[in-house]
Order: C-alpha cells, then sequence, then structure tokens
C-alpha cells in the first residue's frame, strides 16, 4: 500500500477524508473560528490563503512526501486539516502534522479519534515501525495533546528552521514506536469512551 495513497478513515467523532480543492471554502470558514493564523507558534493558513495551502499539500502529495485530509466533524461539516507527512516509506516512518482545528471543536474527543484513526492506519495498514510529531517548543497546547497521546519526547531540535516572523523556532520532536503502539491505541480508545 502505498503510504501517499488516498484514503477515507471514519470514526463517532470525526472523520478524515482525502484534501480536495473544494475543501477550502469551508475550511477558510473553519480557521477563522479562533483566528489561528494569527498565532506567531505555528503556521496555519489564513482564509485568504487556504486554496493555495490545499494546492501546496496536494503537490506534496503528488510527489509521494505527504497524505493530506480534511478533518470533518460528527456533522460531516469541515472543521480542520491534517496530514502524514515526511513520509518515508522505505524506513516504514511518518510525522502526523500541519494539523490545526477550528475552536470549536479543539479539547473536543475529535482530536483524540483523529490521532486514533492515523495512528491505527499507519501502524497497521502501512506496518510503519514509529510514527513521529513535530511542533514548536513554545506550543503548550500542542504538546500538552501530544504527551495525552502517549508519545514520548524524542528531544528539541534547536533553531531548527525560521519562523513566518524572522524567529527562530526550537522544534520539539515526539514519537510513538511500533512496539508502543498496543499500549497506546488501548490508551486512546479507553480516553474515548470515558465519561466527560
Amino acid at each position: 500500500m502505498s503510504f501517499a495513497a488516498p484514503i477515507a478513515l471514519r470514526g463517532q467523532h470525526a472523520s478524515l477524508e482525502p484534501l480536495r480543492s473544494e475543501h477550502a471554502p469551508p475550511l477558510a470558514e473553519a480557521v477563522r473560528d479562533g483566528e489561528l493564523w494569527k498565532l506567531w507558534y505555528t503556521t496555519i493558513p489564513s482564509p485568504d490563503g487556504m486554496a493555495a495551502e490545499i494546492e501546496r499539500r496536494l503537490e506534496l502529495q503528488a510527489k509521494g512526501s505527504m497524505l493530506p485530509f480534511a478533518v470533518l466533524d460528527a456533522a460531516g461539516i469541515p472543521v480542520g486539516m491534517t496530514t502524514y507527512m515526511n513520509i518515508d516509506a522505505i524506513h516504514k516512518r511518518v510525522e502526523i502534522g500541519s494539523t490545526w482545528y477550528a475552536a470549536r471543536v479543539q479539547r473536543t474527543p475529535l482530536n483524540t479519534e483523529c490521532k486514533l484513526m492515523l495512528l491505527t492506519h499507519a501502524f497497521e495498514s502501512l506496518q510503519c515501525i514509529a510514527v513521529e510529531f513535530r511542533t514548536h517548543r513554545f506550543n503548550t497546547s500542542s504538546r500538552r495533546a501530544i504527551e495525552r497521546l502517549g508519545a514520548q519526547l524524542d528531544g528539541i531540535l534547536r533553531a531548527h528552521m525560521r519562523s513566518a516572523n524572522g524567529s527562530l523556532r526550537d522544534t520539539a520532536v515526539y514519537s510513538i514506536t511500533g512496539a508502543e503502539w498496543p499500549t497506546v491505541k488501548a490508551h486512546l480508545q479507553w480516553q474515548l469512551l470515558r465519561p466527560r
């Protein structure tokens, strides 16, 4: 199975559909919820830049280095994007990243279920040996969410890249290995079932 082959993943709280250009208008509306593109420590497309960002991700998919998804809520409304990126099919590794959600669905079961679906596909269908997550060292909400998944901090890449505002970004790198997956899967399933 090709790592960049489009696939739809469906759950109770969310669905992941292959990203398409027609997702641009509803995703432009979703990103307005919380004005997410204004956050200095992450790169999220603005409403006006949504179509170009979708095109960029689809070009990377055509090159085999990314598999982008539109994230839909339980009602089927697009509320964000996520991807398999930095695909390494030879060594069977992917990064789950370039993820953002409308403010109204943050801190809901949607993210947990999306990550469960993506991790299940990565480990059980693609036979990945590890799945990686990266975020800005100062993106504390993202780091807490990654840690709640069960990912372990591999380290900090200091002065790793330049941010849009010109500052240097320290990148926190996390991963889940194939050996850890059964325990992480049980943990994520428990998180989805427990009362809130």
